[in-house]
Formats: structure tokens, sequence, C-alpha cells
């Protein structure tokens, strides 16, 4: 087993978040539950380092070398929660994506009445990379209020908003249209924190009723119907993330069989 050293090899939790097993506070926790040997030795503690010549079983199944960072655009519907597994036994988004896809996490959550792009991805260290405040990315959606809104509240939005102690940063909001008893607006934000649309939107008195996710940074819903999924080009993935577009050699695994509900 490779001796914990900042010089050698690299945590084995970022090391399972790469090979898509979890992500790294996800994968910490596995391995404090146990189900994590390296070398034949169940370890408990996620201080350690580990190489490529470290065998790593998970649940019984060696993990593998991880393939090459792969995204994919999905539509959420409303009604499914971004969850893997759901403790009031809903359905999730995991439960919808089609058979034969790898095993993916998603990019950031959309609550279970939002609805549009989420970001898949089979790579733990992606996800973090795009989760993270500090990558700024823009968020847009397009969201949908009960009843009349004035440019003096949308105002305040604009300057930053405090809600039951949560501070949310200025979001860009455009008055689009009224619509009967409802009103469209376009809404941008940087952070994405849980229900923040909702909330801020609660704070100046109205409801949002429908809220639509249409981009995320570069990322375009565009004309993707709902529940549909595209993956992006590996081109298009190496060069909005920034990543080394050299081949390395993979040692391939063959894919998981995607549980369906009630195996």
């Amino acid at each position: 087993m490779t001796t914990d050293t900042p010089s050698t090899g690299e945590r084995i939790a970022k090391v399972l978040s790469r090979a898509g097993v979890a992500s790294r506070r996800e994968a910490e926790r596995m391995i404090e539950a146990g189900r994590v040997s390296v070398n034949g030795k169940v370890i408990t503690s996620p201080a350690l380092n580990v190489t490529g010549k470290d065998r790593i079983v998970v649940d019984g199944k060696e993990v593998g070398e991880p393939d090459p960072p792969r995204l994919w655009l999905y539509h959420k519907p409303a009604g499914l929660v971004t969850t893997e597994r759901d403790e009031k036994d809903r359905e999730t988004v995991f439960d919808s994506l089609p058979e034969g896809m790898p095993r993916v996490m998603s990019v950031g959550r959309l609550d279970l009445n939002s609805e549009g792009l989420l970001l898949l991805t089979n790579d733990g260290e992606v996800k973090r990379k795009l989760e993270l405040p500090s990558t700024g990315w823009l968020r847009r959606y397009r969201v949908r209020i009960n009843g009349a809104v004035s440019e003096d509240k949308l105002e305040i939005l604009r300057k930053g908003i405090a809600v039951e102690g949560i501070t949310y940063q200025p979001m860009t909001v455009t008055f689009d249209r009224q619509q009967g008893a409802n009103a469209w607006l376009t809404v941008a934000l940087r952070e994405g924190k849980n229900r923040e649309i909702r909330r801020a939107m609660q704070a100046i008195g109205v409801t949002v009723n429908r809220l639509i996710r249409v981009s995320y940074g570069p990322f375009q819903l565009g004309a993707l119907k709902a529940g549909e999924v595209e993956e992006l080009r590996p081109r298009v993935v190496r060069d909005q993330l920034g990543l080394s577009d050299k081949p390395t050699p993979q040692r391939k695994r063959p894919p998981a069989r995607r549980k369906k509900r009630g195996d």
C-alpha cells in the first residue's frame, strides 16, 4: 500500500471521484463505512494516498483506471429529484436516463419542481470543478411568477438580498412579458444556492410557479426536449474545461449495468 506522503500518488477519495465512483465527499463516507479495500485490506480512513499500482475494490468490485472525462446535457423534467437515492422513494433523474449510459453524477442540482438543463459527467473531478464558486459560470433561467412585479422590486434582487440569514449575490434580472395572471422573467446568477431564485422571489412578494434553467456557462439547453440526453463531443469538453487533449493509455473496464427500480 502506498505510504501517505504528499509526493506519492493521490488521495484515495480523489481517485474514486475521478473514476466516477462517487463525489469526493461521498467517497469519504463510503471509506468510513468500510466499503473500500486497498490491496486486500479494508480501510476506514480517507487519509491515504494510492497510485496506479494499488488494487482498489469498492463493494466487491475492482476500480479500474478512469475513462476520459465525458459530459452530457440533460433536459430534466419537473417532478424528478436530483439524487442517486431518495428516502421518500420518489423517481430520480438517474432512474430516467437511457439504458446503456455509464454511471454518471450531476453537476449541481435542480430541485423537484425545477426543469431544464442539468449537466451530467462520469468524472467526479469535472463535477467538482464545475461546481466550485471560483469557476463563476453564469447560469440562466426562465422564471414564471404569479402576478406582477415592479422594477423597484427587481432592483432589490439586482443589488443582492439576504433571506433568513442567507445572503444572495446580485442577480441579473430582466422582465420579459406579462402573460395573463403570470409574468416571465430571465434571471442569471453565478452561485446557484439551494432554491435561491424561489426564496429570493418570495422575499420580494411573488411566487415562482415555473423555473427552467436554459444555460450553464457555455452549455445551452437549446432544442433538447424534456427527458432527452445529448453527449458533448470530446473536443468540446476538453476545450471548455481546459483539459489536455493528449491521449493517455486507459485500462478499460466493462460498463456497469444500470439498475432498474426494484432490482
